[in-house]
């Protein structure tokens, strides 16, 4: 397996490097909004410490990601009145992955709307204020 890129995305993110629209942080684990929404609020959960995928993580770092993304994903549910939530997840880039830093997609669903198709950058207004009702239904 390759070695993990200190220089992948998400590490400039968890470094300050580049902006992101952060909206939970404990300890061990950063919840920020794609910037390439496939839905309205969705969002990426990380763990702050280097891992490329589920492949070469810890028991540790999953169990603080998914509790972190089963936080998020109910705070989403009660942000946007879903009827759902989708958690995706892809390793290696046959997988699909193309950020090589573990990470899990949420995004809340609405029965019969489809999902965005994906690469389209979304409006940065609208997902600021996205993540602010994911914050509020976070307290």
């Amino acid at each position: 397996m390759t070695a993990y890129d200190p220089e992948n995305i998400f590490a400039k993110i968890l470094r300050g490097e580049i902006p992101s629209t952060r909206v939970y942080e404990d300890d061990e684990t950063l919840a920020f909004m794609d910037i390439m929404p496939r839905g309205d609020g969705h969002l990426l959960v990380i763990p702050k410490t280097p891992c490329r995928n589920i492949l070469d993580a810890t028991p540790e770092q999953l169990a603080a990601v998914m509790a972190t993304v089963q936080k998020l994903a109910r705070a989403v549910m009660k942000a946007f009145d879903a009827d759902g939530v989708t958690v995706q997840q892809f390793n290696e880039a046959a997988g699909g992955q193309e950020v090589f830093h573990l990470h899990f997609h949420v995004l809340p669903r609405r029965e019969g709307l489809p999902l965005r198709p994906p690469g389209k950058m979304g409006d940065l207004d609208e997902i600021a204020a996205h993540a602010e009702r994911i914050r509020a239904a976070l307290d």
